[in-house]
C-alpha cells in the first residue's frame, strides 16, 4: 500500500501528533508499506530525508507567532497537489489536520484520493485560552469543512465521536491510541530520580505535557501546600518562565524524553493533568502503564481514560478545590493510592500500538475499497452547524 501522511507537525517538534505519527510510521515499516510524509520544514533547514522508513518531504514554513517551534507550512493547495499527484498514493492520512492539512484535504479530493482524517487537537477551543475568542467560530468552520470533505474521520474518544458528530460531521469512527506497555512500566520506577526531585521523601505529584496555555498548568498552583508532597513538572514550551514564576515550590525538570521520561513517570506517586481540552491525553495512559493513578478534568478524552474511584479521579473541569481534594484523598491514604494504581495499570494492558495500529490499516483498506469518494460541500465562513462551543459539563 502507498500512503501519504500529511502532518500538521512532525520532527523535530515532539507532541502529541509527533508521537502518533512515529508510532504508525513503525507500524507500517514492519509491514513494507511505502510511506511519504508531507510536513512543515524546520526551523534550521537541517532534518532527516527519511523517517522510520518514511520519506519526508518538507514544505516552506513560518514559525508560528509566540511558539516559534511550531511551524506553519506556506503554499496553497496546487503545491499540495502536485506532490500528491507525483506519488499517487492508494489513501491520504490527514494528521490533525487544520492548515497544511485542509489545503492537503481538498487536493486529495481534487485527485479523486480516499483520505482519513484524525481528528487530535480541539483547535478552536485553543482560541479563547490564547485571548483570541473572536476566532472560535471561523476556527470550528475550518475544522468542520476538512471533516466534510474528509472520506473518514477518525476520534480518540467518546467526548470527540459526540463532539464531531453533533457539528453535522459524518463517516465519524472511533481510533483510540495505544501505549508502550514496554517502556511504560511500573518497573522504571527509580528511588535515585525520586531522592533527587524530593530529597525530603515527601510523596511526589507529577505532570508531563507541554508548557504552553492551552495545558492549564498554572491550575496546578492550588496544590500549593499538600502536606508531604513535591510538585514536579516535566515539558517545556512557551509558559515555563511564567510557570515558574507562578510554582515557585515545583521542580521543573525541562523536557524528558525516551528512557528519561518512563523512569520520571514511573516516579511519581500520582499524575495530575489539569487541561480541559485533551481529545485524548496520551500522558494518562503513559501514567497509568506506570502504576501510577491519575487526578485529571472530567471533559475529552479523560472521561474514557479514568474511572472515578477505580483508577483515578475526575472533577469538574473550573472546581480547583475539587481538584485538591482529590489529590488530599489519594496522597493521604496509601492503602487507596495503591489500590487505584494497580487497577490503572491493569486496565490499559490490552491498548498496544501493534493493535490499534492493525485497525488503522482496516480503516485505509475500507475507505479505498469504498468506491469514488463522496463529500459533503464545504460550509461557507461564518456557518455552522452546531454551537461554537458545546457545553463543557463534566459529566458528558
Amino acid at each position: 500500500m502507498r500512503i501519504a501522511i500529511v502532518a500538521e507537525s512532525f520532527l523535530p517538534l515532539m507532541n502529541g501528533v509527533t508521537h502518533s505519527i512515529l508510532r504508525v510510521l513503525e507500524c507500517l515499516e514492519d509491514r513494507g508499506d511505502d510511506v511519504l510524509v508531507i510536513a512543515p520544514s524546520t526551523l534550521d533547514g537541517e532534518a532527516p530525508d527519511r523517517v522510520k522508513g518514511a520519506e519526508i518531504h518538507r514544505l516552506p514554513a513560518v514559525p508560528l507567532a509566540g511558539y516559534t517551534n511550531v511551524r506553519v507550512a506556506m503554499g496553497g493547495v496546487y503545491r499540495v497537489k502536485r506532490i500528491l499527484a507525483d506519488y499517487a498514493p492508494d489513501v491520504v492520512h490527514l494528521a490533525s489536520p487544520f492548515i497544511l492539512g485542509w489545503r492537503a484535504a481538498q487536493a486529495a479530493h481534487q485527485l479523486g484520493i480516499p483520505t482519513v482524517a484524525i481528528y487530535q487537537t480541539e483547535v478552536p477551543s485553543y482560541a479563547a485560552r490564547y485571548g483570541v475568542p473572536f476566532l472560535e467560530n471561523w476556527a470550528w468552520n475550518r475544522v468542520e469543512n476538512i471533516h466534510l470533505l474528509a472520506t473518514r474521520t477518525l476520534v480518540p474518544s467518546t467526548f470527540a465521536l459526540n463532539q464531531l458528530r453533533g457539528r453535522g460531521i459524518p463517516r465519524v469512527e472511533m481510533w483510540r491510541r495505544g501505549v508502550d506497555t514496554a517502556r511504560f512500566s511500573p518497573e522504571k520506577r527509580d528511588d535515585g530520580w525520586r531522592a533527587a526531585v524530593a530529597p525530603g521523601s515527601e510523596r511526589i505529584i507529577g505532570y508531563v505535557g507541554r508548557l504552553a496555555v492551552e495545558k492549564q498548568v498554572e491550575d496546578l498552583a492550588a496544590l500549593a501546600g499538600v502536606p508531604n508532597t513535591q510538585l514536579v513538572i516535566v515539558g517545556d514550551g512557551p509558559q515555563r518562565a511564567a510557570l515558574e514564576e507562578a510554582l515557585p515550590d515545583a521542580v521543573f525538570t525541562g523536557f524528558l524524553g525516551g528512557g528519561e521520561l518512563a523512569r520520571a513517570v514511573a516516579s511519581f506517586d500520582l499524575f495530575v493533568h489539569p487541561g480541559e481540552f485533551e481529545t485524548f491525553c496520551q500522558t494518562i495512559q503513559e501514567a497509568m502503564a506506570s502504576g501510577v493513578p491519575v487526578v485529571a478534568t472530567g471533559r475529552g478524552g479523560p472521561l474514557d481514560l479514568v474511572e472515578n474511584s477505580r483508577t483515578g479521579w475526575l472533577y469538574e473541569p473550573g472546581d480547583l478545590a475539587a481538584m485538591r481534594a482529590r489529590v488530599l484523598d489519594l496522597m493521604g491514604d496509601d492503602a487507596k493510592r495503591r489500590a487505584f494504581a494497580t487497577a490503572a495499570h491493569a486496565s490499559v494492558q490490552d491498548r498496544t500500538w501493534p493493535a490499534l495500529c492493525g485497525e488503522l490499516v482496516g480503516q485505509y483498506h475500507s475507505v479505498i475499497s469504498g468506491g469514488p469518494v463522496v463529500a459533503r460541500a464545504p460550509r461557507p465562513p461564518g456557518s455552522l452547524a452546531g454551537p461554537a462551543r458545546l457545553d463543557r459539563g463534566w459529566g458528558q
